[in-house]
């Protein structure tokens, strides 16, 4: 039998989960109690830091992600104590956790900050893989050498690096939707950036200040299969950088959309052969020779459900995450959302006593401000950890704290092709039903503004390229003016908005 948890005595700060949530949430929590210990449990052996943060508007923030040793998050904290370890049980009556290194440690307050896991589109078999981590995206480089063909299956922000990036390989890429990156656009933006994919890439590489994701010579042998395939915290938004991602074919890009499918059935070479099935060959142009049926054996083969098949090499699943809460469940009893993470209020506590969750694993349920929703992105584990250890450390201290404002807005920025985009509010107008009205301003391959508006008000935007909007337009989503009267000249490119609203 299991020793019971030590009796409840003060017990320290514990934080559990490596990844973006859980160091930030780590930091503040020692920055507000220099003299308290702080257990920063994570099963990997890199921990990662936000670098270069920067402040782009009241509520848009940048920032670069690294990967660093543990080592130097105790060097500048000296009161953090990084423990490599998984979590193997949690006892929240008894405020203990179990690692599985064999020991355990009570807590005076816990946030669980485990992040999420690649949702596969088929457990076990070794031609699909998942893309989160680093570790994966290394093992997807090792394929990708050998690669005449891949299919990528999946729609979100990963899925679209990957197309972009990929060279030397046929890609045929599967999503659900009538266009791409429905995650974060409308049609008109998955437009504007498609045009890019099929012109030529620039050759010169620009350079990005992020720095290269690796966890190479960090014990990687003492890591086993089972924990490489569930841990690992989420890539940063610059991961392909460094991994030269060219498949064996000495052309630049081929890439083939299949749109409004999800996959039916996955095959392997033997059982294909046995079934006697045919597969499509890749669509080529029209100047290129062309080829009857797919004469080439394929280790696997992916029927759509739109009766189409193709054989490829690998499949890359890039089909999200879900919340990774296994570890915690067994004999607690969280009250869990739809989306299967820890329920969590305005105050980043979940349903039991003394234990906050913050990042991927949770799920907000508190009545959101109307311009702001969750998404599981980088910012917002940033956000969350850093208010969760706000939460604690006020809950501590007997004081009482105001939600942050950072959850007053929708806020995010990022790269896609090389092209930064911003995302404010309901940028696809999320649930604002068909009482909504949409302006654009499109200047082909330099910028794309899409305004979404609500009885005279702004309640989103999508900025794609250096549009220098993003401010003016936070501004305007936050104080909700009435702006009736500009009509169009909202995004007439003639007239300095800035000028008008500062």
């Amino acid at each position: 039998m299991e020793a019971a948890c030590p009796p409840v005595r003060t017990g320290k700060f514990v934080v559990v989960g490596g990844g973006i949530a859980g160091v930030t949430c780590a930091e503040q929590l020692a920055i507000n109690f220099p003299s308290e210990d702080i257990l920063l449990v994570t099963a990997s052996p890199v921990i990662k830091a936000v670098t270069n943060f920067k402040q782009v508007s009241k509520i848009l923030e940048e920032f670069d992600v690294e990967e660093q040793p543990s080592t130097m998050l105790e060097n500048r904290f000296p009161n953090i104590r990084v423990l490599e370890s998984g979590v193997k049980q949690l006892k929240s009556e008894e405020h203990c956790i179990f690692t599985e290194d064999g020991s355990q440690h009570v807590y005076k307050k816990l946030c669980l900050c485990a992040g999420a896991k690649p949702k596969l589109i088929c457990e076990g078999n070794p031609y699909v893989l998942g893309i989160r981590d680093t570790d994966s995206a290394q093992e997807f480089q090792k394929q990708l050498t050998k690669a005449k063909r891949i299919m990528i299956i999946g729609n979100g922000g990963i899925a679209l690096e990957l197309v972009y990036e990929i060279e030397g390989c046929e890609v045929i890429w599967a999503i659900k939707d009538k266009a791409i990156g429905n995650t974060f656009f409308d049609v008109g933006a998955a437009e504007f950036l498609t045009s890019k994919l099929i012109s030529e890439k620039p050759e010169t590489n620009i350079l990005h200040k992020r720095t290269r994701y690796t966890t190479e010579g960090k014990k990687k042998e003492a890591r086993t299969k089972v924990n490489a395939d569930n841990v690992g915290s989420a890539l940063g938004p610059d991961w392909h950088e460094g991994l030269s991602l060219k498949g064996t074919k000495e052309f630049s890009r081929k890439i083939h959309i299949e749109t409004m499918c999800e996959v039916k059935k996955i095959y392997l070479q033997e059982e294909f052969r046995i079934l006697k099935k045919k597969s499509c060959t890749f669509p080529r142009d029209l100047h290129n020779e062309s080829v009857k049926g797919d004469k080439e054996m394929w280790p696997v083969y992916v029927e759509l459900t739109n009766e189409k098949i193709y054989g490829c090499d690998f499949i890359v699943s890039a089909t999200g995450v879900t919340p990774n809460i296994e570890p915690f469940l067994s004999g607690n009893n969280f009250e869990l959302g739809e989306d299967g993470g820890l329920k969590v209020n305005d105050h980043m506590h979940t349903s039991l006593p003394d234990i906050y969750a913050a990042g991927d694993i949770c799920t907000a349920s508190w009545q959101p401000s109307p311009v702001w929703q969750q998404m599981r992105l980088w910012t917002q584990a940033r956000q969350m950890g850093w208010y969760a250890a706000k939460c604690m450390a006020a809950a501590s201290l007997g004081d009482s704290i105001d939600m942050d404002f950072s959850f007053e807005l929708f806020a995010h920025v990022t790269k896609f092709f090389n092209y930064k985009v911003v995302l404010l509010g309901k940028y696809n107008a999320q649930g604002l039903g068909s009482d909504h009205e949409l302006m654009l301003r499109c200047t082909k391959g330099q910028e794309y503004v899409k305004v979404v508006m609500q009885n005279g008000r702004m309640m989103g935007a999508v900025l794609i390229g250096e549009t220098d909007l993003e401010e003016t337009f936070e501004n305007l989503i936050l104080n909700q003016m009435d702006l009736s009267s500009y009509g169009e000249d909202l995004l007439d490119p003639n007239i300095d908005i800035e000028d008008y609203f500062d």
